[in-house]
């Protein structure tokens, strides 16, 4: 751990903010950024397995052109002008001409070998609108194979290394870009949470983690797992890095019709570090059975920390929490079950290529899909299949309509929640892949969230064992700027920002 000044942190280990105040006064160039990460990458990205592609030549040209702009005195304004960040393989990345011929792009794959060597068409709306914002794209990030797991061992190509623990998992399934940040590899990274797979590693990473409101951010050109739970968020070394990057992806996106046409507020003129007053509430069903105790006390002494900003902290209920599990593996699978029918061996992607048409698909699908992936297909066709549907997939949605409306109603009395993130810290690689069940409880305190459909982030609050902790803050829908402002008022007064693993160093 580091508890040192930020300023004397090695480069690649500080803020965005920080770094950008050194850009915007030319003490430091982009160039200089993208390769202090572009080091950490050749240095820790294989043993770490963080990155399943890396634009070298790309992300330097585009750090000299963010330099020649603030040379220029253009892009002031713009507190990601020359950042480097990376984007979870499940973003599509344009790598083709008008002509459809390569022209040096970086690969999609989602994680799985049957989009192995994909390169697309078309970039994601959240790389587009980065890029407009003058960030540098450095590469794709490991991942769960469709984003469909916690601990980052679904990946068709190898499971991804904690940099606190290289025995342990970084979380799911965003685990390549969160292991990412807190290792210095990159200034910010872009997840998707459809359950939790942003805050959950970010909690066993040390790392800020927001899941915005369904429907703040763009999922065009965002592989879909599950598309009504879905969203996509950023990992960062601080809370107001967070408020900068939600900044710059938030917004309605015609070509995404679960994009909501709302205002965007300014999330960092949000940040004042007064939380006095405000009434957050702590629901008691969170604190699950089998949590650790080394969380569940890093936890309560992070409220501890709240009430002495003069927050006022009140215990409260959800009594559908317990429910939560079963029926987002209902919903989630079901979704994914008719997502990937498109991966068929016809149009893009693997393909057996050989036997008639159905020979195909099966061989296909067979070979392209690894197992967790099949064991969601199978979980959720069934769910949808004749005679069952009412009983599985209707019900659910009901439960979740439960749901949705039991945190509506705690948080009309409440200005957000606190929570755990994860009920663990990082565990061992290989210590749950045999049981699926416990290895899905990893979620049980995020994926109410998504169910609901509303922010929520993890920001660091200590180390149990050595490893962090993470608290969880949830808000109502699209009220990002009171669950950063929550978060940051806490980050400013604990101590923790300075988390940093033991490999961040030169």
């Amino acid at each position: 751990m580091s508890t040192v000044a930020e300023a004397a942190l090695p480069l690649a280990d500080r803020t965005i903010t920080e770094v950008g105040e050194l850009l915007r006064r030319r003490e430091v160039s982009s160039r200089e950024l993208t390769e202090a990460c572009l080091a950490r990458v050749r240095r820790d990205g294989e043993r770490l397995n963080t990155f399943l592609a890396v634009g070298e030549d790309r992300a330097l040209a585009a750090a000299d052109a963010a330099d020649a702009r603030l040379a220029a005195g253009d892009g002031m304004d713009q507190p990601l002008l020359g950042i480097p960040y990376a984007l979870k393989d499940i973003f599509v990345t344009r790598a083709l001409d008008e002509d459809g011929q390569p022209d040096g792009g970086l690969p999609t794959t989602a994680g799985s070998r049957i989009l192995e060597g994909y390169r697309s068409p078309y970039a994601s709306s959240a790389e587009k609108r980065l890029t407009a914002a003058g960030a540098i794209l450095l590469g794709k990030t490991n991942c769960d194979e469709f984003a469909m797991g916690s601990s980052n061992e679904n990946s068709a190509y190898g499971p991804v290394r904690n940099p606190w623990d290289e025995s342990t998992v970084p979380g799911g399934s965003s685990g390549g870009s969160s292991a990412g940040v807190a290792g210095g590899q990159a200034f910010f990274a872009l997840g998707t949470d459809t359950g939790g797979s942003i805050r959950q590693p970010a909690s066993l990473t040390g790392t800020i983690g927001l899941k915005p409101t369904y429907g703040r951010v763009t999922r065009y050109g965002m592989i879909a797992f599950a598309s009504s739970l879905d969203q996509c968020g950023p990992f960062t070394r601080s809370v107001r890095d967070c408020a900068h990057v939600l900044g710059a992806l938030a917004g309605h996106d015609p070509r995404d019709s679960t994009s909501v046409d709302t205002p965007v507020p300014d999330y960092a003129a949000a940040l004042t570090g007064d939380v006095r007053g405000m009434r957050l509430g702590v629901p008691r069903e969170y604190f699950v059975a089998g949590m650790e105790p080394g969380v569940e006390a890093a936890v309560r002494a992070a409220f501890g920390v709240l009430e002495g900003l003069g927050a006022e902290i009140v215990e409260v209920s959800l009594p559908s929490t317990d429910a939560g599990l079963a029926t987002y593996y209902i919903i989630a699978p079901a979704e994914a079950s008719a997502n990937l029918a498109r991966y068929d061996g016809v149009k893009y992607g693997l393909s057996a290529g050989e036997g008639d048409l159905l020979d195909n698909y099966l061989r296909t699908r067979g070979a392209g899909f690894g197992a967790e992936v099949k064991r969601r297909i199978m979980l959720g066709t069934y769910a949808l299949s004749a005679g069952y549907y009412d009983a599985y997939y209707v019900k659910a949605q009901q439960v979740r309509t439960l749901i949705k409306a039991e945190f509506d109603r705690v948080l009309a009395d409440v200005d957000a929640l606190l929570a755990p993130t994860s009920p663990s810290v990082a565990f061992k690689i290989g210590a749950k892949t045999d049981d699926p069940l416990l290895m899905y409880l990893n979620d049980a305190c995020t994926l109410p969230v998504n169910i609901a459909g509303l922010p929520g982030v993890s920001v660091p609050c200590g180390l149990s064992d050595g490893l962090p902790v993470g608290l969880q803050v949830i808000g109502r829908a699209f009220d990002e700027a009171t669950v950063l402002r929550v978060a940051d008022a806490y980050e400013r007064a604990a101590g923790f920002a300075q988390l940093r693993p033991p490999t961040a160093h030169d």
